[in-house]
Formats: structure tokens, sequence, C-alpha cells
């Protein structure tokens, strides 16, 4: 079945199952590899994307039950404000290792900032605790996104 799919602000036709996976139509379909298979159970958080703005996990999540709601992945981010504060402190701040769960991260951490940006230690961890890290840069991790949240407050004034 054919479904019309934004994504990062592009129009796509995708000819698919209705039951795919977002994660597969994104890596298989459209090429955008950034979201990463990790668990298929949404557990993990390695294939998180923003449906409408809000982090929603992909490897879980039907084509069919996308419908017209805009699409946002890693691949987008350098274009979206707090996602581009975000990639700019990961990078300073040497967050990633391995990076393999890096995408996600920065996802629903840039779904964190659009809901609060001042978040204190215990809102960030309460945010990032579906997004799993084997290599444990959860310090790394939250302090990138105290220093992406310091420059959005100083770069508004």
């Amino acid at each position: 079945m054919a479904f019309s799919i934004e994504v990062n602000h592009v129009k796509h036709t995708v000819d698919v199952d209705g039951d795919m996976p977002l994660l597969w139509v994104l890596r298989d379909e459209l090429n955008l590899k950034g979201s990463k298979f990790g668990c298929g159970a949404g557990l993990c958080g390695a294939c998180t994307v923003h449906l409408d703005g809000h982090a929603v996990r992909s490897c879980i999540m039907p084509i069919s039950a996308v419908g017209n709601a805009a699409v946002a992945t890693i691949e987008g981010m350098a274009d979206h404000a707090v996602g581009k504060k975000l990639q700019a402190a990961w990078l300073e701040l040497d967050v990633p290792q391995c990076g393999y769960c890096q995408a996600g991260q920065i996802m629903s951490a840039t779904d964190l900032l659009g809901k609060n940006p001042h978040p204190t230690d215990a809102d960030i961890d309460a945010a990032m605790a579906g997004n799993v890290c084997r290599c444990c840069s959860y310090t790394r991790i939250r302090a990138g996104i105290k220093k992406a949240a310091l420059s959005r407050s100083t770069s508004a004034r």
C-alpha cells in the first residue's frame, strides 16, 4: 500500500505494508540510516525519532499509524534550533564513545529541551531513562544537555 510521509520537511511516498515499522521505512526505503535498530521493542531508544515534535520509538511505530504527522530524524536536527545546540554540545564535550545510541539520545534530549528549557538533573534523568547507552556515557550525556540548555538561554538574551 502507498503511504505519504513527510520526513525532515520533505514529502515521500512509499509502497510498503502498513505494519512495517517506521524505522524500516526510514532506513530501508528512504536511506536515512541515523536511527538505529537496538531492541525492536521500544525499550532502548536507539530508534527514537520525532513525530510532530515528540519523541517516539520508530521500531514499534507502524507506518500506518504515522498518518499526516511530520517525522524528524537525526539527519534533520542540524536545521532544528535545539537539535543544533545539542549536536554542538555533544561534539564539544566528546559525549559519544561508540556512538550507536547517540542519535536516539539527541532526539530524546531535543524533545526534553523543547518542553523544559531549564531541566534539573532529575528532569534529565527522567526524560532520558528510556535511552540506553551500552558505553555508559550518561554523565557526559547529561553534561551535553545542560550545556545545550545553557547555550539556549544565553543566546535568547
